[in-house]
């Protein structure tokens, strides 16, 4: 409409005023509602075509949507296993920090997993004593058995001695026992110190590598209990949150609620996202200067600039399945995803995450221009392109005098 009044100053306006002064034709006799065609019909046509021109050149190079807003993340409050309800510690609505314990499960099988992992620490810690008294034994028999071998070496030394001499105080089965004899402690000496040895592995390398696995299990079922209490991740609020003891929660079937974060870039307090046309995909760029207006905040424009454009366009994605996909399918072309920022520091701060927004692109040709290299048609019309960048941010101003307006009268809210 404000295009359409503005191009019949410049048409239809003058037309009348030619014919008025300049004819002598006067309104209500020569120019009535059912000649005005045919009178100033050169001016009525002018006046559609430069409305559709502006209009064109207007949307093309500074386009606008309204489907735009500050979108966030909720975070679904899941416990990594189904289970019974047993504490609910924070209520519906409430504002939790990260850290803080939302509710528990019952946690009987995990404490006796817990329990049972101790009970084999301990007697781990019990066969180490054992092991210790079975180490003492064992070189108290190494003692006794070396020194009944040198008894018995010394004995058998002294009965060769007078055997060697020629004397027949000692027989020959004698010594021979005596042989057999140390033979058989030389054997206890090696059983004993056989013994220490494997006394001192079970020491050294059997009961740490067994205590070290059960502490591994300790360690997993302490972990398994742990996670029958569920904690916030991020500082936010809990929604949707109505648990009571007895609940049974699953991680897939039935969440707890939702934590909606209070701050950080998941919060939608820093960035607002808007669907562009897809013909504005060669106009907007990183660095584009843009206005939002926002129903949360009325009769505001908030300066934006735009700081990531995807690179995609949502609705083209495709999924694997069994079907063939029919490009006739995709009735909706989508829309060019556009994320923008504050221009400046808190600019979103007054604005509710999901509200829904206006948002205007600007082109802005002012380094091209004030390089000199374009003709004298191209500067003029690139001059003209920016100058009707005004017109739309008009447009935006008046959308949000008369936003309330229309949702709060027209639209019945």
């Amino acid at each position: 409409m404000l295009e359409l009044i503005l191009c019949s100053l410049i048409t239809v306006l003058p037309d009348y005023l030619f014919r008025r002064h300049a004819q002598g034709k006067h309104w209500g006799d020569q120019i009535t509602f059912f000649t005005m065609w045919y009178e100033l019909r050169w001016g009525i046509t002018a006046c559609l075509i430069l409305t559709v021109s502006l209009i064109t050149v207007v949307f093309y190079y500074h386009p606008s949507t309204t489907n735009a807003g500050p979108y966030f993340r909720t975070i679904p409050l899941l416990p990594e296993g189904g289970g019974r309800v047993e504490d609910v510690f924070v209520k519906n609505g409430e504002s939790v920090e990260a850290g803080d314990p939302l509710f528990s499960l019952l946690d009987t099988a995990q404490v006796a997993g817990v329990n049972i992992t101790e009970s084999q620490l301990d007697q781990i810690a019990s066969a180490f004593t054992q092991a210790e008294v079975q180490l003492e034994a064992a070189k108290a028999t190494l003692v006794q058995a070396e020194s009944a071998l040198a008894q018995s070496e010394n004995e058998l030394s002294k009965k060769r001695e007078l055997s060697s001499r020629g004397q027949q105080l000692v027989s020959k089965i004698e010594i021979e026992r005596l042989e057999n004899t140390v033979a058989q402690r030389q054997g206890g000496v090696q059983a004993a110190k056989a013994n220490i040895t494997a006394v001192q592995t079970q020491i050294s390398e059997v009961l740490p590598a067994q205590r070290k696995s059960a502490q591994r299990q300790l360690e997993q079922a302490q972990v398994a209990l742990d996670k029958t209490v569920v904690y916030a991740g991020v500082d936010g609020q809990v929604a949707q949150f109505y648990l009571q003891r007895g609940d049974y929660v699953n991680p897939i079937l039935r969440p707890a609620g939702v934590l909606i974060p209070s701050d950080g870039p998941e919060s939608g307090r820093f960035q607002i996202a808007a669907g562009f046309d897809q013909l504005s995909a060669q106009v907007i760029k990183p660095g584009t200067i843009s206005e939002v207006v926002c129903l949360s905040k009325p009769f505001a424009v908030i300066p934006m600039v735009v700081t990531r454009v995807q690179p995609v366009v949502a609705a083209g994605q495709l999924k694997p399945s069994d079907v063939l996909i029919d490009a006739q399918q995709r009735a909706r072309p989508g829309t060019l995803t556009v994320v923008m920022e504050p221009l400046y520091e808190g600019g979103l701060s007054e604005v509710m995450p999901g509200s829904k927004c206006i948002a205007n692109a600007y082109t802005n040709n002012h380094e091209l221009l004030e390089s000199g290299d374009l003709g004298l048609g191209e500067t003029l019309f690139l001059h003209m392109v920016d100058t009707v960048g005004v017109l739309h941010a008009v447009i935006l101003r008046m959308q949000a005098l008369l936003l309330p307006v229309q949702m709060l009268v027209f639209a019945g809210h």
